[in-house]
């Protein structure tokens, strides 16, 4: 069950197992389906979610209903409405499974704690949260002067196998462009 977990907090810092029972006795595992809620628009989150298996993916709904997509997390991957659970008020953004998934779970509590209390996982802390400043970045400069064949290029450079493990309408929403350019330009590469 934690062997996934296991091994990301391995890539990023060497952890005696003692630490690792500690981390691994906090999480819960939890099997959902496809599309379900874990954290609604106007709730305040409570977990943190690593995914075992399957997908979720971050998101919020402008007023004419278009969907804009900040995040997804893949196996081995951690993800959650991080703004929400730092400063403890409402999301203002969806989380939600994009396939029937496997995560392990940890309450805001039992992360901090870890994270205070174990030097290892503070360091996995750090790790997420520069690697959701690096992609913020990389989004929204990158971005910016990119035409839509410029961003399907690129998202297929820095995550090869996005486009294959999301829908068209996903993508489309990650990347700022409609789903049918996103179908002309897939065609053409």
């Amino acid at each position: 069950m934690f062997k996934l977990l296991e091994s990301y907090i391995k890539s990023i810092t060497e952890i005696d197992e003692q630490s690792l029972n500690v981390i691994f006795s906090k999480f819960s595992l939890i099997k959902v389906r496809r599309n379900q809620t874990l954290v609604d628009y106007d709730e305040v989150c409570k977990h943190h979610y690593f995914v075992n298996k399957g997908g979720i993916r971050v998101y919020t709904t402008n007023s004419e209903g278009v969907e804009t997509t900040r995040y997804f997390a893949f196996e081995g991957e951690f993800g959650t409405a991080l703004p929400s659970l730092i400063d403890q008020k409402p999301a203002f953004e969806y989380l939600k499974t994009i396939e029937k998934s496997e995560l392990l779970t940890i309450s805001r509590a039992d992360f901090y704690l870890s994270v205070d209390q174990i030097p290892a996982f503070a360091l996995v802390y750090r790790r997420i949260l520069e690697k959701g400043f690096i992609i913020a970045q990389k989004r929204i400069y990158g971005f910016q002067g990119f035409s839509a064949m410029e961003k399907v290029i690129w998202i297929k450079t820095n995550q090869p196998n996005f486009l294959l493990k999301v829908s068209n309408k996903m993508a489309a929403s990650y990347l700022g462009i409609s789903p049918s350019t996103l179908s002309r330009i897939k065609t053409k590469l």
